[in-house]
């Protein structure tokens, strides 16, 4: 097993500053200079070199000039904001533009004006600013890699305000360190990030800040009946996990638990996958990574919560002890199943998890898995997929995903569609008939959830990019801990 070690998670070393300092008296490396389509600039000098380029400041448009009169910087970067107006949307189209110059010029340090957004205080716009700029700066990194990656030249960000106040900068810099994290596992290859490899991680994070950590064997698995899970792994000879994390900072309060499914691979069992795209099943463990990577922020934060993270985890692999179509196995809640296809495993192991945290007496339990490809066919890649047996739940984590700017779209969660997932020879089958794949997934969790508040987030979609741009995307960490953060 390859040992774990704590990965400079978000690149080098970047750091941010709250600043006085008018972008016109900075004397650093470079300055912002953000600019509307039909606002004339103040600087009468700029305004000129805007109309020379012909620069028509489209949201996102950047340009990069030279010792422009009114400006102590060597450079000044030119960033388009569209209209007369600014919203969330447009502005972290705008952050993303701006890290992509200042990478490409390879600036060292720079200065940020201040901006106006529609409907959003200094406080979001900080933490906002610092999150995006930060996770902007993750770099995948080779395995095994002996020379250090230079891409990232950026060292400073000075962010302008009238407070003197780092507080919020400090809480976007925590979520983006949670989404480093969280990437970082996504894109480990699956011969090193195994389930073993994730209890390291787990174990790791319990010691840098003292939390409290639990891993159950196969063994104790097995003693608590845990037999839907234990029908993934047996196929594998990478042994299974169940890793509990706790972060306990306010007293007695209920504990908002969050389970992250962690298929380390997923080759569909003997309901094998296809070949194509098949590299891309070991990114069926970034519900687990996700969130670890919540943990981290919420400890990093130091955040009065009491928050526990399960994560059962496993391996999906054919052999000749795999789990076979038409077995049927007695979970930990005592209800039986027929797996009809081995390769809808991630509801399997979801579904022991999900009981076991029956014990953890949760205010919430809010489940994050990679969990089905119909997700993608009815949403893409812009929402996660979001189901609930608790409307006001579900309602907090639509807000928050809106503030966070990680959204999600609800999906119905009716007693018809749980029909679909009758069984002749068993409580339940673990596929439903008839479409509608997301939901009846959610309808078979939802049969193990129901002595407390519950909600089911589908990331098939939202957690990682293929092609070009293949990597983890560090959602839905932005999301929760926005969510954690609004119940406090």
């Amino acid at each position: 097993m390859v040992e774990y070690r704590d990965y400079n998670f978000a690149g080098k070393t970047m750091e941010f500053f709250v600043t006085h300092q008018t972008v016109e008296h900075y004397s650093g490396d470079c300055a912002v200079a953000f600019v509307f389509k039909d606002k004339a600039h103040q600087n009468k000098d700029l305004q000129q070199l805007l109309e020379l380029n012909r620069f028509d400041a489209i949201v996102g448009a950047t340009l990069m000039l030279s010792r422009v009169d009114g400006y102590k910087t060597k450079r000044l970067l030119v960033v388009g904001l569209g209209d007369s107006s600014l919203n969330e949307k447009s502005y972290m189209k705008v952050l993303n533009s701006l890290s992509s110059a200042l990478s490409d010029a390879k600036v060292k340090n720079v200065v940020i004006p201040d901006i106006q957004i529609d409907n959003r205080d200094e406080s979001w716009i900080l933490l906002t600013t610092a999150r995006v700029l930060k996770n902007a700066s993750y770099q995948v990194e080779k395995v095994d890699a002996k020379e250090e990656n230079e891409q990232g030249t950026l060292e400073a960000i000075s962010i302008y305000s009238e407070n003197n106040d780092a507080t919020e900068i400090n809480k976007g810099l925590a979520i983006a360190n949670g989404m480093a994290l969280t990437r970082r596992l996504g894109d480990l290859p699956s011969n090193i990030c195994t389930p073993s490899y994730l209890a390291e991680t787990a174990k790791s994070l319990a010691k840098k800040y003292s939390l409290e950590c639990e891993v159950l064997e196969e063994s104790d698995m097995e003693a608590l009946g845990m037999n839907s899970l234990l029908s993934v792994s047996k196929g594998s000879s990478e042994p299974g996990k169940l890793i509990s994390l706790s972060f306990k900072n306010a007293g007695k309060d209920q504990p908002v638990v969050l389970v992250g499914k962690g298929v380390t691979f997923d080759s569909g069992g003997i309901s094998l996958k296809p070949g194509a795209k098949m590299d891309e099943m070991k990114f069926d463990m970034c519900g687990a990574a996700s969130v670890l990577g919540v943990m981290r922020a919420v400890a990093e934060m130091n955040l009065k919560v009491n928050l526990t993270v399960v994560v059962p985890t496993v391996e999906n692999m054919p052999a000749h002890d795999a789990s076979k179509p038409g077995d049927v196995v007695k979970s930990m809640s005592g209800q039986t199943i027929e797996i009809l296809n081995t390769d809808a495993e991630g509801r399997l192991i979801l579904c022991d998890a999900l009981t076991y945290c029956e014990k953890f007496s949760p205010k919430v339990v809010i489940d994050i898995a990679t969990l089905t490809g119909a997700v993608i066919v009815a949403l893409g890649k812009h929402h996660s997929g979001l189901m609930a047996n608790d409307q006001a739940l579900s309602d907090d984590l639509k807000k928050a995903g809106g503030d966070a700017m990680d959204t999600v779209w609800q999906l119905p969660l009716d007693e018809e569609y749980d029909e679909l997932i009758k069984s002749n020879f068993a409580d339940m089958a673990n596929i439903g008939s008839g479409g509608a794949g997301t939901v009846t997934a959610a309808c078979f969790l939802a049969r193990f959830t129901k002595d407390y508040r519950w909600a089911h987030l589908d990331i098939a979609g939202t957690a990682w990019l293929g092609g070009s741009k293949k990597g983890a995307t560090g959602r839905p960490v932005p999301l929760l801990t926005q969510y954690i953060m609004e119940q406090m």
